[in-house]
């Protein structure tokens, strides 16, 4: 799942190189929207979470995973979240909490 963050990071960076305008109003919106306001971070992360398993992609898992746990979310905290989307989105949701657990031991062993 590192790989998987890195590749995010590098996809990222190469569109704001090659796209700047409006790969950065959207980075200016994930700012904000990520921002500290009448949720926490945590929150926001553990909900970015949810929804990156309902829309099955592995890179958004990587990038909110980590963030949840560096805003102090804990590994419980994480999956009762994800079951969240999972009772939204069914079997295919609970298949996509693989690379959650495998975000979650790669990052806190970081």
């Amino acid at each position: 799942m590192k790989k998987k963050l890195e590749e995010a990071h590098a996809t990222v960076e190469r569109l704001m190189r090659e796209y700047p305008e409006i790969t950065g109003r959207f980075m200016n919106f994930l700012k904000r929207a990520e921002g500290e306001g009448k949720l926490d971070a945590k929150t926001k992360e553990l909900i970015s979470v949810a929804l990156s398993v309902s829309r099955r992609c592995e890179w958004c898992i990587a990038f909110h995973v980590k963030n949840a746990l560096d805003a102090g979310a804990s590994r419980d905290e994480i999956i009762e979240a994800c079951f969240v989307s999972v009772l939204m989105d069914g079997g295919p949701a609970l298949m996509y909490m693989k690379p959650v657990i495998d975000s979650i031991d790669e990052f806190s062993k970081a």
